[in-house]
């Protein structure tokens, strides 16, 4: 196999809002929140209408972008047997993404993330977890580990005490290891352990401009160049309307965003920005390649609803 996802199961939810919505429910516009009440997150969801519903998570999308490009890839996640458990699984075999997860009926329901979209296209998430957040280390198979090339793991994974103890198991036997930092929240929660990761075990990272600086306390973005030439791993870094960027071997590349898009939706930009850069790296694509690839995905994701092309 070419690349596994491992990262949380989650249905997307998505739906049109007003600013007022955001303010009203003390949203942070732009990032995600947990929720951990279930009828917090019944009450919200109770409160919108529901433009469309899609089996995702980041990681998961990405994986599903590489499957799309033509690539033999996989996906780890935790569901329950529920009816959104087995919508999410069937999502992803019409995908072609082979899943790595046998379900049974947990004590929580499967994760649902609720995509808020305002007037401006950008996107606030509330993710109820459910069993998503109870993956552990029985539920990663070494052995599909081992046959895959690259695998990709997202920052949301390292959210709750089990799923780190998953994560660190999927390190330790990967081949090859990339990863999502997910958002600045992410970030701010896990700072030390995630400057240990993106120095030291993972060997390409995905973070947007406002996640690498606070990562590393830069006071410009001279500081995360200088970062990435120190620490000699890929480093690859998405910077809106200034296009993106990629530090690998004490060498820079650049790649310009693309212009006149008709954006209607942020969401999953990132996620298929990784899948073309990541479709790039397997497939032997040069460096600036891989970063026009994943710019050609993020910009065709952006023109439509949703976090699939």
């Amino acid at each position: 196999m070419k690349i596994l996802g491992i990262g949380n199961a989650i249905v997307d939810v998505i739906s049109k809002v007003d600013e007022n919505f955001i303010v009203e429910n003390n949203l942070s516009k732009g990032n995600m929140k947990l929720i951990f009440d279930e009828n917090e997150f019944k009450k919200l969801i109770s409160n919108i209408k529901i433009e469309k519903t899609v089996s995702g998570g980041s990681v998961a999308n990405s994986i599903v972008g590489l499957s799309q490009l033509g690539n033999k890839v996989g996906f780890i996640g935790k569901i329950s047997d529920d009816q959104f458990g087995v919508e999410y699984e069937n999502g992803l075999k019409k995908e072609n993404v082979d899943f790595f997860y046998k379900k049974k009926k947990e004590n929580l329901p499967t994760g649902t993330c609720l995509i808020l979209v305002t007037p401006d296209s950008e996107r606030t998430m509330c993710t109820f977890l459910g069993t998503a957040g109870k993956i552990n280390e029985s539920d990663i198979d070494k052995t599909v580990i081992d046959k895959s090339e690259i695998i990709f793991l997202e920052g949301y994974l390292w959210d709750e005490g089990d799923p780190k103890k998953a994560f660190n198991k999927a390190i330790r036997c990967a081949n090859k290891i990339a990863m999502s930092l997910s958002d600045k929240f992410c970030v701010d929660r896990h700072k030390n352990d995630f400057l240990e990761l993106v120095k030291n075990k993972l060997d390409i990272t995905f973070a947007n401009e406002e996640e690498i600086s606070y990562l590393i306390n830069a006071k410009k973005f001279d500081d995360v160049i200088l970062f990435g030439k120190e620490i000699r791993k890929h480093l690859v870094i998405t910077r809106g309307k200034k296009g993106a960027i990629s530090i690998f071997d004490n060498k820079v590349t650049e790649s310009q965003a693309l212009e006149n898009l008709k954006i209607l939706d942020l969401t999953g930009a990132g996620d298929l920005f990784a899948a073309g850069f990541l479709h790039g790296q397997i497939n032997r694509f040069s460096e600036e390649e891989c970063l026009k690839k994943g710019t050609e995905m993020a910009s065709k994701v952006i023109q439509k609803i949703g976090a699939r092309l």
